[in-house]
């Protein structure tokens, strides 16, 4: 398992990153999970 952490303050994107990169590993058929 690893853990991948953003971080950022408001409008630069760190949010929609975690949900793309949550989003990609699951296509892949991996396990993933983002929240803020």
């Amino acid at each position: 398992m690893h853990e991948v952490r953003f971080h950022g303050r408001g409008g630069q994107g760190a949010v929609t990153s975690a949900e793309l990169l949550a989003q990609a590993a699951i296509a892949e058929g991996l396990s993933a999970q983002a929240f803020p």
